[in-house]
């Protein structure tokens, strides 16, 4: 039998969250951040860029990482960032302090990335 919810949904800013704000240390993401060691890479994809030429380039960990879910989640570019925007998890694994409502890049920086790491 079909029973009709007896309360309305919350508005989103009202839902609780079932992990009162702070990420799991065994979420497989929080997991997965931990085994690279970043500044390694990071002075070495550095190396890549000039400092008087364009825009600041992304760092390495977020470049990677982002191209990294892509591959696992087998999603488009387009949304491997929607998917970003909306997991704080895949938030902290490409490298943000806090979590953001607006995406960290645009879908069109994975082409660039994409260049610049031949992982795949």
């Amino acid at each position: 039998m079909y029973r009709k919810e007896e309360q309305p949904l919350p508005p989103p800013e009202k839902f609780e969250l079932p992990f009162e704000g702070k990420l799991s240390p065994n979420n497989r993401w929080v997991i997965m951040a931990e085994l690279i060691p970043w500044d390694d890479f990071e002075e070495e994809y550095a190396k890549l860029f000039s400092a008087e030429k364009g825009a600041p380039a992304k760092l390495f960990r977020m470049a990677l990482e982002t191209l990294i879910i892509k591959e696992k989640l087998g999603t488009s570019d387009r949304e491997t960032i929607e998917q970003i925007r909306e997991n704080p998890y895949l938030q902290y694994f490409i490298g943000l302090n806090c979590y953001q409502q607006e995406p960290p890049l645009e879908s069109s920086m994975l082409v660039h990335f994409r260049k610049r790491i031949d992982f795949v």
